[in-house]
């Protein structure tokens, strides 16, 4: 187990909306000392404050991530301020909903600087302090796509599959070394967040959550446990899990699945026209927000990542109990 949080220093990347900002504002809550970093500095300033209302103090670096030196000087300023950096969440992210075909080098280019390049950048801005401490726990926040694909997204999948090998590669190196640093790999279903406003659509309407969707929350949940208790994957919400399964089980009839009626490509898509605006280059402004407008398709919380993935014991059992009941199932059937 890593020190409590509320002796933590933690750096969150992507802080002025969503998941970042409801991590951020949860390790406030726990009394932590946080480090928020994004492009918006209104909305960053907005959640400092919310920080530091829930009992946590809270300093702001405005930063994008896909720039090496503003991430290092993240990093230095992070360590100037409170002296140590305990854990540090790779979250900052944008999205583009189109076909390989439709997206532009220069747009596919900048998804994989902010999506792959900048929880990179950020893993390379801290280990010499972590390696300094002798401990330390690195989050990233992955996705459930980058276990297994999903049609229109092709860029952000293909970010997303990149940092689940950088993260495996980089676990293996530091155990190895014996640092006592934690690396984590957070791999959440569609969450509400405003995520989905914020992408670049060439769809002809906005984009939306493939269903069923889950709170911001039941992610900063996950991140808050993990730089507590040392973990290698947590998946939050059942979706995601299943959708990591069935690509296991056979890609193929993954495929099918999401081609039957269009389906993989339906359920992303709302009826309401592309407003035409997007983060990809630029911060969106304003103060930012933490939830997206899709709470009809959003779950309470996910019991399931709350009761069995924080716990892979819970987890194991589970899963061989669901393999038993597939195996009868099959065996009834060949019957």
């Amino acid at each position: 187990m890593s020190q409590p949080v509320q002796e933590q220093a933690v750096v969150v990347t992507g802080a002025s909306s969503g998941i970042g900002r409801e991590t951020a504002v949860e390790f406030g809550r726990r009394g932590a000392s946080v480090v928020l970093a994004a492009r918006n500095e209104a909305a960053l300033e907005e959640v400092s404050k919310e920080v530091e209302r829930a009992g946590g103090v809270a300093h702001v670096v405005v930063t994008d991530v896909s720039d090496w030196a503003q991430v290092q000087r993240l990093a230095r300023e992070a360590v100037v301020r409170f002296g140590r950096i305990d854990t540090w969440v790779n979250n900052a992210a944008v999205g583009a909903y189109a076909t390989v075909e439709q997206m532009s080098v220069e747009e596919i280019e900048r998804v994989i600087q902010v999506d792959l390049l900048g929880p990179i950048f950020g893993i390379k801005a801290v280990l010499p302090q972590m390696k300094k401490q002798g401990s330390g726990t690195i989050i990233t926040v992955g996705s459930a796509v980058g276990e297994r694909a999903v049609p229109l997204q092709s860029a952000y999948v293909a970010s997303k599959h990149g940092l689940k090998g950088f993260t495996e590669s980089l676990r293996l190196e530091l155990e190895r070394e014996r640092s006592g640093i934690v690396v984590t790999l957070i791999e959440p279903g569609s969450i509400n967040t405003p995520f989905f406003a914020h992408a670049l659509s060439k769809m002809g309407v906005k984009p939306r959550p493939l269903p069923p969707a889950y709170p911001p929350s039941a992610v900063a949940e996950a991140i808050v446990f993990a730089a507590e208790h040392p973990r290698r994957v947590i998946f939050v919400g059942s979706a995601g899990k299943l959708l990591s399964v069935l690509e296991h089980l056979s890609p193929s009839l993954t495929d099918r699945l999401m081609l039957l009626r269009s389906q993989g490509f339906k359920q992303q898509q709302t009826n309401e026209p592309a407003n035409g605006r997007d983060i990809l280059f630029e911060s969106s402004g304003g103060t930012g927000s933490t939830s997206g407008e899709f709470g009809h398709l959003t779950r309470s919380t996910s019991l399931y990542t709350r009761y069995f993935e924080l716990y892979p014991a819970r987890k194991r059992l589970l899963l061989g109990a669901a393999a038993l009941g597939a195996l009868a199932l099959a065996r009834r059937a060949g019957r």
